[in-house]
């Protein structure tokens, strides 16, 4: 190739010698690819919600004396949600109970509930969940794993949740959900325990845990 036709290749733009070389019509545009474009429409809003306690509540299920079963809930909790979007997979949930609200409906057994054999309302007055993982399993089907601490134990638990939809109120879009999973007691320090006469527990060491939670989107904040 002679210095001259070097000379007149390098001093034309990039766009011309890109023409030169491929089969793309001089005719056509070509657009430059800007890659923070792209990032940026791909990740989509950063949606914040807060939990609808109203329309929300926390309750639990075990076996006692062997062959009957003990329902009781928590009156007073809270939980926050964060999602990319509207792409509950990318949720990331936390929750809290005030454990001296817990009611059975015998005065007697709540207060047992709240003593050092159980709970120990007094030292530890919240039990926490904060989520590591939300999994889509199927339709409207999730496995929300996180980190659940009842006292001073911390384990990993992982909830069945369905979810029950959407609708708008107000402006505001408010999602339910349905969570159940079962835990051991034993691996939380709730150990009171006592056998009856054919050997079985009074209390039984596997608790399930239900939760019926309605989240709504939070206020846009002021100047948004």
């Amino acid at each position: 190739m002679s210095k001259t036709l070097l000379t007149a290749l390098f001093s034309l733009p990039l766009t011309a010698i890109i023409l030169s070389f491929s089969n793309i019509d001089a005719g056509e545009k070509i657009i430059p690819v800007n890659d923070n474009f792209q990032k940026e429409d791909v990740l989509a809003e950063e949606k914040k919600w807060n939990l609808d306690r109203s329309h929300s509540n926390v309750k639990f299920t075990v076996t006692h004396m062997v062959v009957s079963e003990v329902d009781g809930s928590f009156g007073r909790f809270n939980g926050s949600m964060e999602t990319n979007g509207d792409d509950l997979s990318t949720a990331k949930v936390k929750f809290t109970v005030e454990v001296a609200s817990i009611n059975t409906h015998n005065e007697n057994r709540d207060n047992h509930l709240r003593n050092d054999d159980f709970f120990n309302a007094e030292k530890y007055p919240e039990m926490k969940f904060e989520s590591t993982s939300m999994k889509k399993t199927g339709d409207n089907k999730y496995q929300l794993t996180g980190n659940l601490t009842i006292r001073d134990v911390t384990k990993p638990v992982t909830f069945d949740v369905t979810h029950l939809g959407n609708t708008v109120d107000r402006g505001r879009t408010k999602a339910g959900f349905k969570a159940k999973a079962t835990i051991d007691r034993f691996d939380y320090n709730l150990k009171w325990n006592r056998a009856t006469e054919a050997g079985g527990l009074v209390v039984a060491k596997d608790v399930e845990i239900n939760i019926n939670a309605a989240f709504v989107t939070a206020p846009a904040a002021a100047g948004n």
